[in-house]
C-alpha cells in the first residue's frame, strides 16, 4: 500500500473517530444529565415527604397535648364535683355525727347562717367575704372555728387555692382537735394538688391518716394517696 493511500485510510479513521465521538459525548452528557435530574427529582420527593411526616408528627403532637389538657381539666372538674358532694354531705355535721354548734345570740346566729346560705347557694365568693365579716365581728365565737372551715372551704371552690391553704392551716394549727380539723386538711390537700404541690398534698393527707384515724376523713384521705402515687 501506498504512503498516500495509508495517509488517506488514517485521515478516514480518524474522521470517523472524530464523528463517532461527537455522536456518543453529548448522549453520555445527556444521560448524566437525565440521571442528575431524576437524583434532584428524587431528593425533591424525599423532602417534600419528610416535611409531610415531621408537620404531621407536630399535628398528633398537638393534639395529644390538647388531649391531655381535656383529661386533666375533666379530673379536675370531677374532683370538683366530688368535693362538693363530700362538703354538702359534712356541711350539716360534723365528725361525732352532731349538727352545727349553736348560739344563744339570734344576732350572732343569724350571721353565721347568712353566709352559710351564700355556701349552699354556690355563692362562694361572697361566702368567703361573709364568713370573714363574721370572724371579724364575733372572733371568741363558738361558731368561729366553724366560720374558719367555711371561710377556707369557700376559697377552694372559688379557685383561691392559696387563701385555702393558709385559711385551713390556720384552723389545723390553733384547733387540732376540732371536729373540722381532718376535713380541712382534705381542703388543703385539693388546694395543693391544684397548684401543683404534690408532695404538700402527700403529706396532708399522710397527717390525716395518722393523727384522725377513726374519722371518715382518714378513709378518703387514704383513697386519695393511691391515686398520687
Amino acid at each position: 500500500m501506498s504512503l498516500y493511500s495509508l495517509s488517506l485510510r488514517r485521515t478516514a479513521i480518524l474522521a470517523a473517530t472524530i464523528s463517532l465521538l461527537s455522536v456518543t459525548i453529548p448522549a453520555h452528557a445527556f444521560a448524566d444529565d437525565d440521571a442528575r435530574r431524576a437524583i434532584l427529582e428524587l431528593r425533591a420527593q424525599i423532602k417534600q415527604i419528610t416535611d409531610q411526616n415531621q408537620q404531621a408528627r407536630l399535628q398528633l403532637a398537638d393534639q395529644l397535648e390538647t388531649m391531655q389538657s381535656e383529661v386533666t381539666s375533666m379530673r379536675g372538674e370531677l374532683e370538683k364535683l366530688r368535693w362538693q358532694q363530700d362538703m354538702d354531705k359534712r356541711s350539716t355535721q360534723d365528725q361525732s355525727g352532731g349538727s352545727h354548734p349553736k348560739v344563744d345570740n339570734p344576732q350572732e346566729q343569724t350571721a353565721f347562717d347568712q353566709p352559710m346560705g351564700l355556701f349552699h347557694s354556690g355563692k362562694y365568693k361572697e361566702a368567703a367575704a361573709a364568713f370573714g365579716g363574721f370572724l371579724k365581728n364575733y372572733p371568741n365565737s363558738q361558731l368561729a372555728a366553724e366560720a374558719q372551715f367555711y371561710q377556707g372551704s369557700s376559697f377552694y371552690a372559688s379557685k383561691n387555692f392559696k387563701g385555702a391553704i393558709q385559711e385551713l392551716q390556720s384552723l389545723v394549727q390553733a384547733n387540732p382537735k376540732d371536729p373540722r380539723a381532718a376535713d380541712a386538711l382534705l381542703v388543703v390537700a385539693a388546694s395543693q394538688i391544684e397548684l401543683n404541690n404534690m408532695a404538700g398534698a402527700k403529706s396532708s393527707l399522710q397527717k390525716i391518716v395518722k393523727s384522725y384515724p377513726q374519722t371518715s376523713a382518714a378513709e378518703t384521705a387514704k383513697s386519695r394517696l393511691k391515686l398520687l402515687q
